[in-house]
């Protein structure tokens, strides 16, 4: 099976951000890693998807009308405690 890069790019970028980022700022950063043949809004947002749907990462809706999702690891808001 070929590795997705665009998918390990994007997984790597939200490991190393510390707050989350917009669907349209996580495409600019990918092309600014020279990944631009590789990226679309839609594959970034497909891969997106896939990481939310396994658990590895946290997206919401946000916005009035059509609005943007927002995207960032458990690890950016540190350790939940009970409360």
């Amino acid at each position: 099976m070929k590795e997705d890069i665009l998918l390990k790019e994007i997984f790597n970028l939200l490991s190393s951000t510390h707050e989350p980022l917009e669907t349209k700022e996580i495409e600019a950063k990918i092309i600014e890693m020279k990944l631009k043949e590789h990226s679309t809004r839609t594959k970034v947002f497909y891969r997106l998807n896939i990481l939310r749907g396994e658990g590895k990462i946290k997206g919401k809706f946000v916005g009035p009308g059509k609005g943007v999702w927002i995207w960032w690891m458990e690890s950016t808001f540190g350790k939940k405690t009970a409360s």
